[in-house]
């Protein structure tokens, strides 16, 4: 029977209503049984813990990340698998975050949450967390059968770092837009085995996630002089360029001449698409060539939170712009083409 070890870190799902002044408050985890007693139904064995005080999932941070990292790394001899209860805002960047802190993995850490509170009516907590606790349950001749960071949510189970909040309002809140879902769970609980990552590494632990880095999205009309004092002025070592479709931004030769400028001092520019899907593809057309004589990094089809907290934690290692654009644009836990 696995052994799985729930975390709470906060958010919607570990809320309960009181219905006597009609506002939410904190669920106490240690009664989980009683309130979902279909959980008795796994064949798991399960440990709840609370990373700390419950927390807005807006103000997750790099010290938040750092602290569930170093709990998992604490148990992961003791458990087959960890389900972490996280609120819907920022989930995708702390999951992102953890698929680049762990390599070798071979245990499931999969992550949940919800749009309704748990003691809700029509709450989608219940059935987000029984099937995350059977997903990370699941084994085959007494090993677990996932071995990556997931996220698993309304009925299904997905990349962590390939994944996307897209609803604030609807159950079906996240979206894996450039890669296929690794399971659905309906009458059956399906799961592509084909698709599941397989550790080519050994166990090990990078907790170091470096925060200058910068997002910054490009729209027709933008103020120029703005673009260039945030370009030109601000003390970062990598950007997060969103730009239009395939990777192609306006021609402007002093943006251009900026963008030069802050590269050759070592700033890493990476370019993503801001569309909902698809790639990057520098150089396809003259509005990316720029770009690619400059030697920006292709982001391909990697999602933003996923290119955020890969270039927070690839700098953390103080490694140069040439290695940062190689490691970058390689395939390191599946959060790329």
């Amino acid at each position: 029977m696995a052994k799985i070890l729930l975390i709470y870190t906060g958010g919607t799902i570990g809320m309960v209503r009181d219905y006597q002044t009609k506002s939410l408050r904190p669920f106490n985890f240690s009664n989980l049984l009683e309130r979902i007693p279909e959980i008795k139904l796994i064949e798991a064995e399960l440990d709840t813990i609370s990373l700390g005080e419950p927390i807005d999932s807006s103000d997750m941070s790099i010290s938040h990340w750092q602290s569930l990292i170093h709990l998992i790394d604490k148990n992961y001899k003791k458990y087959d698998g960890f389900v972490v209860l996280h609120g819907t805002d920022t989930m995708a960047y702390t999951a992102s975050a953890l698929s680049f802190a762990f390599r070798g993995l071979e245990k499931p850490i999969i992550f949940t949450g919800s749009q309704l509170p748990i003691g809700d009516l029509r709450t989608d907590a219940k059935e987000n967390l029984i099937s995350s606790i059977h997903y990370a349950a699941l084994q085959k001749e007494d090993k677990p059968i996932i071995k990556e960071v997931c996220i698993y949510f309304e009925y299904k189970l997905y990349r962590a770092n390939r994944t996307t909040k897209k609803s604030a309002n609807h159950f079906d809140a996240f979206a894996s837009p450039n890669f296929p879902n690794l399971g659905e769970s309906g009458v059956e609980m399906e799961l592509n085995e084909q698709l599941l990552l397989s550790p080519t590494e050994k166990y090990s632990v990078n907790d170091g996630f470096s925060p200058e880095v910068g997002l910054l999205k490009i729209f027709p009309g933008m103020n120029h002089q703005y673009l260039y004092d945030c370009i030109g002025n601000l003390n970062l070592k990598a950007l997060v360029l969103e730009a239009f479709g395939s990777g192609n931004v306006f021609n402007d030769k002093k943006f251009n001449h900026i963008l030069a400028k802050r590269i050759d001092e070592g700033l890493n520019l990476i370019v993503l698409s801001q569309c909902f899907s698809g790639e990057v593809h520098l150089g396809k057309y003259s509005a990316s060539s720029a770009l690619l004589e400059l030697g920006a990094v292709s982001g391909k089809d990697i999602t933003t939170e996923a290119a955020i907290t890969k270039s927070m934690s690839l700098l953390s290692n103080c490694i140069d712009r040439q290695l940062f654009k190689s490691e970058f644009e390689k395939n390191i836990c599946g959060e790329i083409k």
